[in-house]
């Protein structure tokens, strides 16, 4: 798509167009809606260009001022499995050289922003180094999430020993790429009370799934419905960025699912699935019939059981309008945290600049102990004492105490009263999946929604992704587990949507999180539960190291903080299906002063 001389399709496709910009730099800015994908600043202009206003389709032989083309480096310039950024007026380029071949991409992760320059190149594509987005090389398309979007891919050709790339000025000043989707025929979508495809819950996994089964060319009904008020939204922004608007956050604007038939029905709620006759039924009374239903309910937010909890001002965060009012009412207050993990820490530290106090409480003796182990825990734990966080570990909360209903004090086991105005509560979340108790889909004893690695339940045509489920995880000996993490939620609806269509896909990512504290960025791959050690490389006083979460002799996930792209390389290398063993990380902890790397990708001893 991005080349010149490629002969146009009819397709009608939505593309943003943006304006050059400076580079956003630090990946926090995304994080805090400022710098959203969706809501981006190009020289205070975002232009959204949709269907109905379509973009002239590039033509086959454009005339010169349509293109750009220029000689970018000499060919000895690159060594095989290097990539560099290189300029071509209108904007920057990917420049890749692998088995020999020079390939030209966008130089952006569509997902937030970050500098593919700075990944990791393996196996024909390269990995994100914030998040683990991974592209194809040759042609650019996602093959890995998080983000939805492609890269554009720039034509390169060899005289002379030099390396010349062509590219259309518009291509270059996208940082995204839609890929091509089928739109819906359907006569009767819209009115009729049956659909093909319906998917419940417009999370990620519900969303993905929905743009894979166009992309993969179906072009009948989907019908996506959802409790929230919001078109599919930017989940893992609400608790780092807590003032971000619900606009700031849409995944995708209003006209891109008008575009494509995909219909979006919001404030609705599910009350019964009957598999037998393949029909679902609404709170309202409402009820739909479909062919084939994916289940992505998501979770929902364990809420505090103690005297008071109905009190005015304590909250969980689970919408855009919850984090809104938080941090409303959290202006030159007192806030209490319950809770220590990843929701609760990364909203005490978005408040600490906003509000008068922020303390957290937490059974355990350390922040993310089960997570990050104890002494990765702690460095992190004195990062938010040196702001101002005052922590009241191994105790929970007894009572909530208000003044005309108003919550003033939060009352602990260790019978401390800590002054409160505001209390957030972020004590994990149970699988939304109440409403098929009685559907004859199974359910664990917790509540989640068994798969199998094609995402199918135990109802033949009923899938299953996100949150609520659990799955056999591949590289871990196809242990059955439950991981939340947005990133996961995408895999396993584009590998849902792909069944759907008979496919054969199976689930093989490897997981990746990341949280944003203090403008600091952690990173996560793997699976770590279970670890019986952790072997660390570099400070953690300095906030700049690598933990190696090791079971037996096996590396089974890793965390670091300004240590890229090691999480990157680490995933590459989990999934393309080695080992890592302990030995090797002793190793290089023992050698590597430098901090060499060369020893995780088979390169160097």
């Amino acid at each position: 798509m991005g080349g010149c001389f490629s002969k146009p399709k009819p397709v009608e496709l939505k593309i943003e167009v943006v304006l050059p910009e400076k580079e956003r730099g630090k990946e926090e800015l995304s994080a805090s809606g400022k710098g959203s994908p969706r809501a981006y600043q190009g020289n205070g202009t975002a232009r959204h260009f949709h269907t109905e206003e379509r973009l002239p389709t590039p033509h086959p032989y454009p005339s010169p001022q349509d293109c750009v083309e220029a000689a970018v480096c000499h060919v000895k310039d690159l060594e095989n499995g290097q990539m560099r950024e290189v300029e071509l007026g209108w904007g920057k380029v990917l420049l890749v050289k692998d088995n020999g071949e020079f390939h030209a991409l966008g130089h952006k992760c569509p997902h937030y922003g970050a500098p593919l320059v700075k990944g990791v190149l393996s196996r024909g594509r390269v990995r994100c180094p914030w998040h683990g987005a991974c592209f194809n090389i040759s042609t650019g398309d996602l093959e890995d999430f998080p983000g939805l979007d492609s890269l554009h891919k720039f034509q390169v050709k060899i005289e002379k020993e030099k390396v010349y790339v062509r590219a259309s000025k518009q291509a270059l000043q996208l940082q995204r790429r839609t890929k091509v989707m089928a739109k819906c025929i359907s006569p009767s979508a819209g009115y009729s009370s049956s659909t093909n495809v319906l998917i419940v819950g417009a999370g990620a996994a519900g969303l993905v799934c929905a743009e894979t089964l166009r992309q993969e060319g179906f072009s009948d009904r989907i019908v996506l419905c959802t409790l929230d008020r919001h078109l599919p939204y930017d989940r893992p922004k609400l608790s780092k960025s807590l003032d971000t608007q619900p606009e700031q956050l849409a995944l995708r604007p209003k006209e891109f699912f008008r575009a494509y038939g995909i219909e979006v029905l919001t404030e609705a709620q599910v009350v019964t699935v009957d598999v037998r006759n393949k029909k679902v039924v609404f709170k309202d009374g409402f009820k739909l019939e479909y062919s084939k239903l994916l289940l992505a309910p998501g979770s929902s937010p364990r809420t505090l059981s103690c005297k008071g909890k109905e009190m005015e001002n304590v909250f969980t965060i689970r919408t855009p309008e919850d984090a809104n009012r938080v941090v409303r009412l959290a202006r030159g207050r007192n806030v209490v945290i319950v809770g220590a993990g990843f929701l609760g820490m990364e909203v005490a530290a978005y408040l600490t600049e906003k509000a008068h106090s922020v303390s957290v409480v937490e059974l355990e003796e350390t922040p993310f102990r089960r997570f990050l182990g104890e002494r990765v825990g702690r460095a992190l734990m004195k990062m938010f004492e040196n702001n101002r966080v005052k922590f009241y570990m191994q105790t929970e909360v007894s009572e909530l105490r208000g003044q005309e209903g108003k919550l003033k004090e939060v009352v602990l086991k260790s019978s401390k009263v800590v002054r409160a105005d505001v209390c957030v509560v972020g004590i994990g979340a149970v699988a939304a999946t109440g409403f098929l108790r009685q559907s004859g889909i199974g359910l664990d004893s917790r509540g989640f929604i068994p798969v199998n690695k094609m995402m199918q339940t135990n109802v033949p045509g009923v899938f299953a992704a996100g949150d609520a489920v659990t799955f056999p995880l591949a590289w871990r000996n196809n242990r059955k587990v439950n991981i939340p993490h947005w990133q996961m939620a995408h895999a396993q609806g584009r590998v849902a949507a792909q069944n759907m269509l008979a496919q054969e896909a199976e689930m093989s990512t490897v997981p990746y999180l990341w949280t944003a504290m203090f403008g600091k960025s952690l990173r996560y791959a793997g699976y770590g539960e279970g670890f019986d050690d952790v072997i660390i490389q570099g400070d953690l006083e300095e906030l700049k190291f690598v933990a190696f979460y090791t079971k037996g002799d096996e590396v089974i996930a890793v965390a670091s903080m300004n240590y890229d792209p090691i999480v990157s390389k680490v995933a590459e290398v989990l999934a393309s299906g080695r080992a890592i063993r302990k030995r090797e990380v002793e190793l290089f902890v023992l050698h590597s002063k430098t901090g060499d790397m060369s020893w995780l990708t088979g390169k160097g001893s």
